[in-house]
């Protein structure tokens, strides 16, 4: 059965499912082997080891377990294109940044919903570039796709600093531990234009598949968890997401959470998927400053 959701609402909307439980394919529920003990994935050290479970991952899976993802271009088109008018896609170009592309499932719908943009694609894991870069749809003259860990490997070794207008972060900054994740924001805050925005869409509190991880002791730290496969999640809140972005000098622009309520008839559950969407805008260091100042710079 198809999944429909309206954007537009912020508040539940309800799908019902006949299948089983079983065959959802939500991260959380995947086991390729034991994962390593909560207490020996310590929040310091799970950068490394999760980098490992995620090119295992793409190992495993290729690109087969996650669908395109054809969200950005509906729900932001206006920041990919220039003139603002989402009814033609076709505008001037602008440069992205996709941290955590993964097999490219949202990086193909963008390139082809807006030709003339180009992108510059990172993972953590090594096989997941590999499977960008044979992509039917994959062209160097539209995406640079390169391996990066991006709580230590500086962008700008393989990006222009300050020349980035979007950075995307789908699913990607709740795979860092939270210790790290103000490094990810650093990081790609040497790239990004000023003004350039941050468009996040990720793991909310109170997820059913939080409320699974928890039941089953897999919690590393407060609101972070090891899934089945050795992959890490956070689950964020909209105040603890705002915090962390404004303390490396973003302004959020707007913060929602949406739920999804998903029932199982057979197995008589319901489940409650929350996830957060954000924008935030890059703070320009001259904006604030008087104007014999911006002149002498």
């Amino acid at each position: 059965m198809r999944e429909v959701w309206n954007p537009s609402l912020v508040l539940h909307s309800q799908i019902i499912f006949n299948r089983s439980f079983s065959n959802l394919r939500t991260l959380s529920t995947i086991r390729s082997s034991p994962p390593p003990p909560p207490n020996q994935l310590k929040s310091s050290s799970t950068n490394t080891t999760t980098n490992k479970y995620w090119n295992r991952f793409y190992k495993i899976h290729n690109n087969k377990f996650f669908k395109d993802r054809h969200y950005l271009e509906k729900d932001w088109a206006h920041y990919f294109s220039s003139d603002n008018n989402t009814d033609s896609p076709i505008s001037p170009s602008k440069v992205v940044l996709e941290v955590g592309c993964g097999a490219g499932n949202s990086l193909f719908p963008l390139i082809s919903a807006f030709p003339n943009i180009f992108v510059h694609a990172s993972d953590f894991s090594a096989n997941a570039i590999s499977l960008v870069k044979v992509h039917g749809d994959f062209k160097e003259e539209r995406i640079n796709a390169f391996v990066s860990d991006v709580t230590k490997d500086d962008l700008c070794e393989k990006i222009s600093p300050n020349s980035v207008d979007i950075v995307t972060l789908i699913f990607a900054l709740s795979a860092v531990s939270p210790d790290k994740m103000p490094l990810v924001l650093q990081n790609i805050k040497k790239v990004l234009k000023p003004n350039g925005y941050v468009l996040l869409r990720d793991y909310a509190t109170g997820d059913f598949a939080q409320e699974q991880l928890t039941l089953r002791n897999q919690m590393i730290s407060e609101s972070f968890y090891v899934r089945g496969d050795g992959t890490c999640a956070y689950y964020f809140s909209e105040d603890f997401l705002s915090r962390l972005f404004e303390k490396d000098g973003f302004d959020p622009v707007e913060i929602n959470v949406y739920c999804k309520q998903i029932e199982n008839r057979s197995k008589n559950i319901t489940m409650d998927r929350r996830w957060v969407r954000a924008v935030f805008c890059k703070q320009d260091p001259c904006k604030d400053l008087p104007l014999f100042m911006t002149e002498a710079r």
